[in-house]
């Protein structure tokens, strides 16, 4: 579900909306892909796919790097089996 966030009316400056900056983030990983730099496709299911693609190779990128935990705990083995 996508929820806007708006700006506080009494502001001035600078103010950090919440949870604002993990879309702007997200955004940032997935520009590291070189067709996302520019609106290159005609068609809005092109982009989509395009930007489903580069969000899986970022996640298959970080779940194969060297070092990389599971998030889930893992049952400990017993010597019997």
């Amino acid at each position: 579900m996508i929820k806007t966030v708006s700006r506080p009316r009494d502001a001035s400056g600078f103010v950090v909306l919440p949870r604002r900056w993990v879309v702007e983030r997200s955004l940032a990983w997935m520009m590291h892909a070189r067709r996302h730099a520019r609106d290159y496709e005609r068609l809005p299911q092109h982009s989509e796919s395009l930007i489903t693609w580069a969000a899986i190779t970022l996640m298959t990128r970080r779940l194969s790097r060297k070092g990389a935990t599971p998030s889930w705990p893992r049952k400990p083995v017993s010597a019997e089996t």
